[in-house]
Formats: structure tokens, sequence, C-alpha cells
């Protein structure tokens, strides 16, 4: 095992080097568009966002995209379709294709995590395999209730590892089983009350829910909300005592070197709002 596992690595590092980034203006899946501090990314592949490979490259290029403009403080996922994401397309899981689609997929999760600045993911239809994946890996989740999640993968033979790595840090390891090893879809609900999604809203209030949280997320310095994202996921998976150090060093050793977190402190004192200047 270790000889196979020693002998496939350098694929996959000369793989993941290989990979260019796409231009915004080739995309064919993905729609992204920016607004002010806004970057949003909406997967459309009708009728049911099945994800291939160039759909998967090309949200990891505008994710990549977004975290490269200093304008912009949240990055937003959704869909145009009324389903979020099938999953992935069938015709990816091919002996020939298996290996490009998921080192694409994890490129993408990657991406989310590495960005930098937040994102939120907005699911108002079904996410299915890896379309829950995806959902799972936003650092904010907003889902109406005519969203669904399941990971059906176990009954085609496989399993999810995104799901497999992310689910038990989310919602514990014998729930994570559950959900790998069954394969059943649960609702908005049970997603909301497993910590899958942040905030679960009715379908007509969603817009209005997504753009008061952008206008709040939006308001702060950009540069502090990627110290804080820093902080939170540098302290996933450390005990008590290490995450703490690593938090505090965070905070004592960058934040306090960002104009920002002086001009914020310096008009709590003089009582008006901060001017940032996102550095």
């Amino acid at each position: 095992m270790e000889r196979v596992s020693q002998a496939r690595r350098p694929m996959i590092d000369v793989a993941i080097a290989a990979v260019q980034r796409l231009k915004r203006e080739d995309f064919h899946y993905i729609n992204a568009t920016n607004d002010g501090p806004l970057a949003r990314l909406t997967l459309n592949r009708p009728e049911h966002n099945l994800l291939n490979e160039p759909m998967l490259r090309e949200l990891t290029s505008g994710i990549e995209w977004a975290g490269d403009d200093e304008a912009i403080k949240l990055i937003l996922i959704d869909s145009a379709c009324k389903t979020f994401s099938g999953g992935i397309d069938v015709g990816e899981y091919t002996a020939q294709r298996v290996f490009q689609m998921t080192d694409a997929f994890h490129r993408v999760f990657l991406a989310m995590i590495e960005v930098g600045k937040p994102v939120m993911v907005v699911v108002d239809g079904p996410a299915i395999g890896g379309g829950s994946e995806l959902a799972a890996f936003g650092d904010i989740v907003v889902a109406t209730p005519r969203a669904r999640f399941a990971q059906p993968e176990i009954k085609i033979g496989v399993f999810p590892p995104l799901a497999a790595t992310i689910f038990p840090q989310i919602v514990g390891p014998r729930l994570a089983m559950e959900l790998v090893l069954t394969g059943e879809p649960i609702s908005a609900e049970r997603a909301r009350d497993l910590g899958l999604i942040s905030r679960l809203v009715p379908e007509d209030q969603l817009e209005k829910t997504v753009n008061a949280m952008i206008a709040q997320i939006t308001a702060q310095s950009g540069a502090v909300l990627r110290m804080a994202k820093k902080a939170i996921i540098g302290g996933v998976g450390l005990s008590l005592q290490e995450g703490l150090k690593a938090s505090m060093d965070v905070f004592l050793n960058e934040l306090y070197k960002l104009e920002d977190s002086q001009e914020g402190l310096r008009a709590l004192v003089e009582k008006r709002k901060p001017q940032w200047k996102n550095r």
C-alpha cells in the first residue's frame, strides 16, 4: 500500500501544478458578476446543475479571481436553476475521467477554504451528492424549506470523499456515518438542526434575508473579515488550548497590525462610524 501511495503522489502534484486559471469571459457554466464588495458565482448548467470538470474548473477560477480582487469582501455561490446541484455528472465517474474530476472537485473546496474571504452559499432547492458537499464547505449557508440534502453515492458503489472529511467536523462522526452510509436525503429543517446550514428562511423571505446579510457583512473591514475567517478555520481540529493559542496569535500578531483594527477602536472612542481602508 505504501508503495502505491508514493507512486501516485507525484502524479497528483504534477496535475495540480499544470492547471491554469480560466478567464471569466470563457466561463460557460458559471455566471460570475461583481457588485461592489460582493462577488456572485451562479451555477448555471440546466436543468440540474450537474457538476462536470469544466464547470468545477470555472467555479475554482471564479473563487480565485474574487480572492485576488481587493474590492471584494464576500463571495456568494447560488444557483440559476430550481436544483442547487444534482451532484457530479455520472459521465465523470468513468475510469478515464475520475482522476480529472476528483482533482477539479478537490480544487474547488481548497479554493473555498484558502481564499481567505468569507464564502456564503444560498440553497433554494435540492443539493445532492457533490452539491451537498459544495454547500457544506460554505462559511455561511442560507437555505429555504425547498432545499434538501443527500449523499447518495453509496448506492452506486462509491462514497463521497469530501463529505467523509467535512461532515464529521460539522455533525460528528456518528451522524456523518448515518448520512454517508444510508445515502438518504434529509430536509432543510434537519440540516439546520445538524448544523449543515446556518439559517433557514421561508422562500418569500430569501432574497430579503440574503441581501440583509450581504449588507451586514460587507459593511465590515475586508481585512478584518479575512483575519476572523483565518482564526476560525485555523482552530478546527485543534484542542481548546491549541486553538486558543492559534487564535490569539492571529489576533495579536496579525490583526493588530492592520490599519482598520486601529481605525475601529478610534471610531468607537470618537463615537463615529469607522472609515475602513480594508488593510
